[in-house]
């Protein structure tokens, strides 16, 4: 019996008909069921030269069961069975949403955002696709936004190898004819993420067309037959994000209605609940529908100093990604001249703030190959810090950070009572009063501090530690008042611990601090 790991993928081809037009006249779908007697319903699609295909990510361990069903005799009825195996190491599932604001993989793995945007990699040569692979397996990025459809825009106004659809470029398209190897060269790209890490976060509808090809103003029968034949091919991938799309508001031939439609499809044809989201222009989407999984957000300003991002979660009560804050890089347009310590910095205001933020990059380069469009190399210098911010990430012992005392204290989030992080971003304090929010405190605790240079990717421990007193109403002391000396640079954060069995010691100066 064939062996599928547990989120992996378990496909099934069969032989059918080639001719007519499959992708209109042939429906096709089965029905897996588990052994302990849940069922999932997948949809088919035609995959070219007679072969149809059904792909099934089992969330089970154990067997399961399936049958087929069309409205083609031979491609009705076929039953099999599987067995699916516990997931291998490094195998965590899908991402979800966990804990209201943040994220979580399948096996309760945290799951910590540090992405990029990359839109139309997938559109040009092999050997530069490669090349961003290559760029990829070094970064820390763990989540890509990646355009569905090529792009003609600034930076990028070449033809694309492969077309979505069947007919004659630019323009000349029989949009009831999709090309399937245009979707699995797609898919290969996506299962190559996987391999990597990489949640694949992909742009369905974008403006940057123009009608160069149309694929921006497509009759509403089109659109839906397009959206049901990405989410058939593809929602089986486990680190599939489904973007309705980018600046959707600027894509004109678009009514406000169809985006309500656009969410409503994907989130009826994938038998998985992918992550769904849509990225905004000028105007922003009521992120607050219920079909709307996270907010994907672009305003720099928001991330620019602290007490704006945070605003976000309030209204919206869900995951906040600003997944564009502008765009490290040196081109003209005020959206990609950022300094790479302006972009370091957004990130960490957004962490500290309990969102998540993305990365893009625009050097200008004599043959137009940009990170933030075509991908290739990374030029900039906010990438080995951002990788600095993900290691901060991952050694906090929680899932995700909170914002501790967000009406008051803005530049302090972690796990009350546990773990801090205190981001002075441009500020370039040479001494803090060891103080925190009292959530969580409770008299005689003991803290170990470190401080981080977030952007010389620098730790250095604070000698001794800190015992807290109750000295106030709203936020707590250490004893003595003790104080943490600092460098004086910009964009220091403090990294603060609880600690167990330390004793007192009294230093020379007669500051009272705890420790060695």
């Amino acid at each position: 019996m064939t062996a599928v790991q547990q989120w992996d993928i378990f496909e099934l081809a069969l032989a059918g008909p080639a001719g007519g037009n499959p992708f209109l006249d042939v429906e096709f779908s089965a029905r897996f069921t588990h052994a302990g007697g849940s069922a999932v319903t997948v949809t088919g699609f035609y995959d070219g030269d007679g072969t149809y295909r059904l792909r099934f990510s089992p969330n089970q361990p154990g067997e399961w069961t399936y049958e087929t069903q069309s409205n083609l005799h031979e491609l009705s009825g076929q039953r099999g069975a599987f067995t699916c195996t516990p997931p291998a190491k490094g195998n965590h599932g899908p991402v979800r949403v966990h804990n209201t604001f943040h994220f979580q993989y399948a096996d309760s793995t945290p799951y910590r955002q540090i992405g990029t945007t990359c839109y139309a990699w997938v559109h040009q040569d092999d050997a530069l696709q490669e090349q961003t692979l290559a760029t990829l397996r070094s970064s820390p990025f763990n989540k890509i936004r990646m355009c569905v459809f090529p792009k003609w825009y600034a930076y990028n106004r070449s033809e694309p190898p492969r077309y979505p659809f069947e007919g004659t470029p630019p323009n000349k398209w029989d949009f009831t004819r999709f090309n399937p190897a245009y979707f699995q060269h797609i898919e290969k790209r996506i299962t190559q993420l996987r391999h990597l890490g990489i949640e694949a976060d992909l742009i369905i509808f974008h403006p940057y067309d123009a009608g160069h090809w149309g694929f921006d103003r497509m009759d509403a029968a089109t659109d839906e037959r397009y959206l049901k034949y990405v989410v058939a091919r593809l929602a089986a991938h486990r680190n599939v994000w489904w973007s309705i799309a980018n600046e959707f508001d600027f894509m004109d031939q678009k009514k406000p209605e169809d985006w309500d439609r656009f969410f409503r499809i994907v989130q009826e044809s994938d038998p998985y609940g992918r992550l769904r989201s849509v990225h905004n222009g000028r105007l922003l989407y009521d992120h607050n529908k219920p079909w709307v999984t996270h907010a994907s957000i672009q305003n720099g300003s928001a991330v620019e100093d602290a007490g704006r991002a945070v605003l976000y979660r309030d209204v919206y009560r869900k995951p906040i990604v600003f997944d564009e804050v502008k765009y490290e890089g040196n081109i003209p347009e005020r959206w990609g001249d950022i300094s790479a310590e302006e972009m370091v910095h957004r990130f960490w205001q957004g962490t500290v703030a309990g969102s998540y933020v993305g990365h893009g990059e625009t050097y200008k380069r004599d043959d137009d190959v940009i990170w933030w469009s075509k991908g290739g190399k990374l030029h900039g210098d906010s990438s080995p810090r951002l990788a600095f911010l993900r290691q901060v990430l991952e050694a906090a012992p929680c899932d995700g950070l909170e914002p501790i005392d967000k009406w008051q204290d803005v530049q302090t989030c972690g796990k009350p009572g546990e773990f801090y992080l205190v981001y002075f971003g441009k500020q370039r304090p040479t001494e803090w009063f060891f103080e925190l929010p009292r959530a969580g405190l409770s008299e005689g605790m003991i803290f170990r501090a470190e401080v981080l240079d977030t952007w010389n990717m620098s730790v250095s421990p604070v000698n001794g530690a800190f015992k807290i007193i109750k000295d106030g109403t709203y936020r707590y002391h250490a004893d003595g008042m003790s104080k943490v000396k600092l460098p004086g640079n910009p964009y220091l954060a403090l990294r603060i611990r609880r600690a167990e069995g330390d004793h007192i010691v009294h230093h020379e100066n007669g500051t009272r601090i705890y420790g060695e």
